[in-house]
C-alpha cells in the first residue's frame, strides 16, 4: 500500500482530537473504518504510529515522528487547494495577498480587512519562516508580511521592502502542562523548568538560537526535542517538554501559559509590505486586531495591566 494525502491527513485527524471517534467524525467516516485505515497504514510502515488506551490514541515515539513530516504536506496541500480555487474564481478586481507567521491576531486582522477593502480578494499564505515570507514579498508572490524576529536573531530583509513595527518586544511566555508543579505560579522563573525537556521547531528562524542564548545566561543546559507546532503541543500536554510560546495564546484544558519572571525570550512584531503597497490601513487594521487578541488572553492581559508594555498599538489596555 502507498501513502496518500488521505492517509496522513486522517493521521493528523487522530493526533489533534486524541481519539479515533472524534477523528472519524472529523473526517466523514465511521470509526471502524478509520480503525482499518489506521491498520493498514501502520502495517504499510512496519511500526505502531499510537498507542491506544481507555485515555485515547496518543502518538508514539514514531509515530510523532511521522506527524512531523505529515503535518506539513498536508497543510501545504490544502494551501494549494485553497489558493488554486480561489485563483480560480477571480473575477479579476483588486487583489491583497498576505503572508503571516502564525499569530493569534490573524483571523482578526483577515476579518478587518475583508471588512474593510470589500471586493478585495483577499489571499493568505502561513509559514513558520519569517525569511521565507520576506524573499516571497520581495519575488512580487505576496503583497503583505506580517512576521515576527526573535531578539538577537535580526532577520535578513530584501532590499526595497518597507516596513514598519507593530510591537517593539513582545515577551514570550511558556507553556506546560497543567499539573507542572510551576504551573501553579502566575509567574515562572527559568529554574523552575532546569529540569524539564524544551521543545522548538527549527523551522521558525532564530526560535532555537534565541531560546539556547537564554537559557545559556541563566546557567542552564537542558535537553531539546525538535518538533513542529502541533507535535509540540501533544508533548506538553502530556508533560513531556515545555516550550516558549506567544503570550495571546488561547486557553487548553491540558495546558498552562505563564510569563516568565524578568522576560528574557522576546520578539519584534514587524509589517512589510511590497514597493507601492499602502501599508497605513493594514498597519491600523492588524492593530486592532493583536490588541484584540491580547486583552482576549487571561495571562497576558494580567502581565499588560500589571505594568508590561508591548508598543504602540497597546499603550492603552
Amino acid at each position: 500500500m502507498e501513502l496518500e494525502v488521505r492517509h496522513l491527513r486522517a493521521l493528523c485527524a487522530i493526533a489533534e482530537t486524541g481519539s479515533l471517534h472524534k477523528a472519524a467524525r472529523q473526517l466523514g467516516v465511521s470509526q471502524p473504518s478509520l480503525t482499518t485505515q489506521l491498520r493498514r497504514i501502520e502495517n504499510a510502515l512496519g511500526a505502531e504510529l499510537f498507542s491506544r488506551g481507555r485515555n485515547g490514541c496518543h502518538p508514539t515515539p514514531i509515530g510523532r515522528a511521522v506527524l512531523s513530516r505529515a503535518r506539513p504536506l498536508v497543510d501545504g496541500m490544502t494551501a494549494l487547494i485553497t489558493e488554486t480555487r480561489a485563483a480560480a474564481a477571480r473575477t479579476g478586481g483588486p487583489a491583497l495577498r498576505v503572508g503571516s507567521t502564525a499569530s493569534r491576531a490573524l483571523p482578526g486582522w483577515l476579518r478587518r480587512l475583508r471588512q474593510g477593502l470589500p471586493g478585495t480578494d483577499i489571499a493568505l499564505r502561513v509559514d513558520v519562516s519569517a525569511s521565507a515570507l520576506l524573499r516571497t514579498v520581495a519575488a512580487g508572490q505576496l503583497d503583505l508580511a506580517f512576521v515576527h524576529e526573535v531578539e538577537g536573531c535580526p532577520l535578513r530583509v530584501p532590499d526595497g521592502l518597507r516596513g514598519r513595527v507593530l510591537v517593539e518586544r513582545e515577551p514570550q511566555f511558556v507553556s506546560m502542562t497543567r499539573d507542572h508543579p510551576a504551573a501553579a505560579r502566575e509567574v515562572v522563573e527559568l529554574a523552575d523548568l532546569a529540569h524539564d525537556r524544551w521543545a522548538v521547531d527549527p523551522a521558525v528562524d532564530g526560535e532555537w538560537d534565541g531560546l539556547r542564548r537564554v537559557l545559556g545566561a541563566a546557567g542552564l543546559d537542558p535537553p531539546v526535542l525538535h518538533a513542529d507546532y502541533h507535535t509540540a503541543a501533544s508533548l506538553i500536554a502530556l508533560g513531556e517538554a515545555v516550550a516558549p510560546c506567544q503570550p495571546t495564546s488561547g486557553p487548553r484544558e491540558d495546558m498552562a501559559v505563564r510569563p516568565l519572571c524578568g522576560d528574557p525570550l522576546a520578539v519584534r512584531l514587524l509589517l512589510y509590505g511590497a514597493p507601492g503597497v499602502p501599508l497605513d490601513r493594514p498597519y491600523a487594521e492588524l492593530a486592532a486586531a493583536y490588541r484584540e487578541a491580547a486583552l482576549g488572553a487571561a495571562p497576558y492581559r494580567r502581565w499588560l495591566r500589571a505594568g508590561g508594555t508591548a508598543g504602540p498599538c497597546m499603550m492603552t489596555v
